[in-house]
């Protein structure tokens, strides 16, 4: 499994950004599609996920209520947008894909290359 992510950016506090992780391969094999996100000096967090049958999502408390992801099954594709962005959401947003729902990143098994966010005030 490939995971492509996009769509990272400099963007003004308040502002929107709608990330996009792109799966090829032998993506019948993933269950859960996740974000993460690691800021500079700081560990890897998760952000959210999402299970690719049935579309049940989890978030991050921090998150709940300003990002929101989402799933295109025939694009092979999660979304992630993001809005009310602050200048603590600036990290590197990862994407990963594993067989499992869960917020522990060494639980996924295959990841994207990350996407920069970068919020100034």
């Amino acid at each position: 499994v490939q995971l492509q992510a996009y769509g990272g950016g400099l963007v003004q506090a308040g502002g929107s950004l709608r990330l996009s992780c792109a799966a090829s391969g032998r993506t019948f094999t993933i269950y859960t599609l996740g974000w993460f996100r690691q800021a500079p000096g700081k560990e890897r967090e998760f952000v959210s996920a999402i299970i690719l049958s049935g579309g049940r999502t989890h978030y991050a408390d921090s998150m709940k209520g300003r990002f929101t992801i989402s799933r295109d099954n025939a694009k092979n594709t999660v979304y992630l947008q993001m809005n009310s962005l602050q200048p603590e959401d600036t990290a590197v947003y990862y994407c990963a894909a594993g067989a499992l729902i869960t917020r522990t990143y060494d639980e996924y098994d295959y990841w994207g290359q990350g996407t920069e966010v970068t919020v100034f005030s």
